[in-house]
């Protein structure tokens, strides 16, 4: 699933920009369900749904930040940092569930239209648009490094893009009095939605499957470790992620005759380190002359 500052402590000021985010998410929601009340517009209520969403997974993130601060202990010796990644995970899944309750709303509205008030959908999906690049901007920087920031920034991005549909909406309705564009809009936004969340979600699977990271390949990193003079062999290699900033690795080392063989760690986790930015490494020697299990 929302994450580079000056001048103060940068978490201290991403999170601040959250509440910041959450609190202009929550004002908007009240606002369009008011409207979308008002109007009769089920994209307008629609929206107003997705953006209650957007609090929510701001909040979840936020919390998320808090728990994966904690330091290792004798319970999660790795740390909580994948608390953020769990988050991201509850975010794409009701991002996806919103998708799937929206397109069931548009199909219902399709068989049975209202009439709705085109003026009140374009005012207040107006004031929506302007809040929702707001806290997306709010929530841009961090979405780039942080896969639980990113997921509450696409929800963000997607009402943006909603409120921009909501507004042809209305005006299609004030000109022409179509009033199923507001179920075709429906449609679309929630095809969005659901398009959004099935392409990120599973990434972050992924990560909590412990698959080998992005651009990681086993055979790489095997044949990098046994190009080291004092390798023979290398076999039984697992390469996974802690969280979606630091790899590990477990593998089986056979050493070759005369070999050091705390240089060699040594040379070994570096090199591991420098070139493919695995940070936790566990690594048992066996001497050439041993099975391999």
């Amino acid at each position: 699933m929302g994450h580079g500052h000056s001048h103060g402590n940068p978490s201290e000021i991403g999170e601040r920009r959250l509440w910041w985010a959450v609190g202009a998410n929550i004002l908007l929601t009240l606002a369009q369900i008011i409207g979308g009340i008002i109007s009769g517009s089920l994209s307008l209520i629609a929206d107003a749904l997705h953006n209650f969403s957007d609090a929510a997974s701001l909040l979840i993130a936020l919390v998320a930040i808090r728990i994966g601060r904690k330091p290792p202990d004798k319970f999660k010796t790795f740390g909580y940092k994948r608390a953020e990644t769990v988050a991201a995970l509850i975010n794409l899944t009701t991002l996806i569930i919103i998708g799937l309750y929206l397109c069931y709303e548009a199909i219902m509205r399709f068989m049975s239209p209202e009439p709705i008030a085109g003026w009140t959908i374009v005012i207040v999906a107006g004031i929506a648009l302007i809040v929702d690049v707001f806290t997306a901007l709010l929530t841009y920087s961090q979405s780039k490094t942080s896969m639980n920031i990113k997921a509450a920034f696409l929800h963000n991005v997607t009402d943006a893009l909603a409120s921009v549909g909501v507004i042809i909406t209305g005006t299609l309705i004030l000109l022409y009095g179509w009033i199923w564009t507001d179920a075709a809009m429906t449609l679309i936004i929630s095809g969005y939605v659901l398009w959004q969340g099935f392409t990120e979600i599973p990434k972050v699977i992924h990560l909590l499957m412990e698959g080998t990271p992005e651009g990681v390949h086993i055979q790489e990193v095997t044949v990098a470790m046994e190009n080291d003079k004092g390798v023979a062999g290398v076999h039984h290699v697992h390469i996974w992620q802690l969280d979606e900033h630091r790899n590990a690795l477990e593998a089986h080392v056979v050493l070759s005759e005369s070999t050091g063989m705390d240089d060699l760690k040594a040379r070994l986790k570096q090199m591991l380190h420098e070139k493919f930015e695995i940070e936790h490494s566990t690594l048992e020697f066996e001497n050439k002359d041993c099975n391999k299990k």
